[in-house]
């Protein structure tokens, strides 16, 4: 058998894509892959020995067989395919109607400019007229104006979609530059959605452009999305694509999802005419710092315009009812080897917002920072951690502390930590007698977000010395004592 492994989970198999596995089952072909990557049985399978919840399994392109083929004598070229969540189902190629009425389109007139303006949809019989006066009447939320929305949005713009509303609550940084296409050097320390703004406007003057410069949480975002008829998801952490879909699934909202990660990508659509959500892929999030964000694992500059402009045209596709879409899929692209799969999902009967006994009835009822790790617990001990300054006055008195860097290889090629230890985090409970428990050990990572879950697996370990976080990663520390080392790009 051939197993395929995401991007997001290469790292705890030796950045691995596929491989091939001499065995008959997939319960088998799993087992003997372990045996190879031992550091991968955390992330696949929860204390309980099940498999992650965040984890989906396919065979042959479809997740629903794995519990009736687990141990079935499968041919060789079975392909098996390990997809996580990077954040009954609707009859396969079902028509969808379009989202605008007859009503609101009959309602939009053309000018000669514009006449010339869309003149190449214009020509497409499954546009037309018509159609391009569906997509004028159309009202779209995007949420998110990074990576994903960069494209996103200028697509809907140049097509001519009538009402944008981008919801960020972000500023442009120089790191964004090189992913997010739709602002330039002046644009730095401008509000993402004063820039976007200025961008839409200067493709097409007649946009109603929205743009709400605001975090989305469960008080505001039932107010912020309803009303209008699709919503992209261009955000990049889990808390927000668990709310988001939430509440498009109780307003009763499409929802057009994007996802990145390095080289990889994932599209699908959610919320339309009875099909699943995302929840009924992803049930739960990874624990929090299991897997790297984008903006900690990061990604290859043109990976964003793939994904996002293959949201916009299943927005475009909904918008208009033509064509085949992504209702009850998944289209993930791998950049980096050239491979694309559509895969299926399937509505789940027990899922608490869409299912046949839904048990989560409002945004606001749920706690979303429980829900995806980020509150602490009360029973656990805190985790402390020392700042950027506190830790160079430690490293400038010379105290005997070890310090510990959970980042990847190609991070730390990046920029190096001086005198520090590397311990991959899947490695730490097996190598925790490297570590002196009469001295402070403090973790680093990008952002800080990782250090915190090695803390806690150390903990769980049984390891009893001092451990401590670096607040805000290497990131926020770089220029404090690194810059005289030319090692930061």
């Amino acid at each position: 058998m051939k197993i395929y492994i995401s991007a997001t989970l290469r790292k705890f198999f030796a950045s691995t894509a596929q491989i091939e596995i001499p065995a008959s089952t997939p319960r088998k072909a799993l087992a003997i892959l372990l045996d190879m990557y031992p550091d991968a049985k955390k992330i696949l399978y929860d204390e309980k020995n099940s498999i992650r919840s965040f984890i989906r399994i396919y065979i042959n392109g479809d997740n629903s067989s794995i519990d009736v083929l687990w141990d079935s004598v499968l041919p060789e070229e079975t392909e098996i395919l390990l997809l996580p969540a990077i954040a009954g189902g609707a009859p396969e190629n079902a028509p969808v109607e379009s989202l605008i009425t007859d009503d609101r389109r009959k309602a939009v007139s053309f000018d000669d400019s514009e006449i010339e303006r869309f003149g190449k949809h214009l020509m497409l019989k499954e546009i037309g007229v018509k159609g391009q006066k569906r997509i004028r009447a159309a009202k779209v939320v995007v949420a998110g104006a990074g990576a994903l929305g960069s494209p996103v949005i200028q697509y809907l713009a140049a097509a001519g979609v009538g009402t944008i509303k981008v919801i960020d609550f972000d500023e442009v940084s120089l790191s964004n530059l090189q992913s997010q296409v739709l602002y330039g050097n002046r644009d730095v320390k401008r509000p993402k959605v004063a820039s976007a703004r200025d961008k839409v406007k200067n493709i097409d003057k007649n946009i109603v452009f929205e743009g709400e410069k605001l975090k989305l949480d469960a008080d505001n975002i039932a107010n912020q999305i309803d009303g209008y008829d699709l919503v992209i998801d261009c955000t990049d952490n889990y808390k927000a694509r668990y709310l988001i879909n939430d509440a498009c699934a109780l307003i009763g909202i499409p929802l057009v999802f994007g996802a990145i990660y390095q080289y990889e990508g994932q599209v699908g659509i959610f919320n339309l005419n009875g099909g699943p959500c995302y929840r009924c892929q992803f049930p739960s999030p990874p624990p929090a710092g299991l897997i790297p964000s984008c903006s900690e694992g990061g990604s290859i500059s043109p990976l964003p315009g793939i994904i996002g402009s293959i949201q916009a045209n299943e927005a475009l596709k909904l918008i208009l009812g033509i064509g085949e879409h992504l209702n009850g899929k998944i289209l993930t692209v791998d950049s980096l080897y050239l491979q694309s799969r559509i895969l299926k999902v399937h509505r789940n009967g027990n899922c608490p917002i869409c299912g046949n006994h839904p048990t989560i009835t409002q945004v606001e009822n749920f706690d979303y920072e429980e829900f995806c790790g980020l509150k602490e617990n009360e029973n656990a001990a805190p985790i402390e951690g020392f700042t950027p300054e506190e830790l160079a006055k430690r490293i400038d008195n010379d105290d005997p502390i070890t310090i510990v860097d959970v980042r990847e290889p190609h991070e730390r090629a990046i920029l190096r930590f001086p005198k520090a230890i590397v311990i991959p985090i899947g490695q730490l409970a097996r190598r925790q007698g490297e570590l002196d428990p009469n001295k402070d050990v403090i973790f680093v990572c990008k952002e800080g977000k990782r250090s915190i879950l090695a803390i806690n697996t150390l903990r769980e370990a049984g390891y009893k010395g001092p451990l401590y976080n670096l607040k805000g990663g290497i990131d926020a520390m770089k220029d404090l004592i690194f810059s005289h080392e030319g090692a930061w790009l």
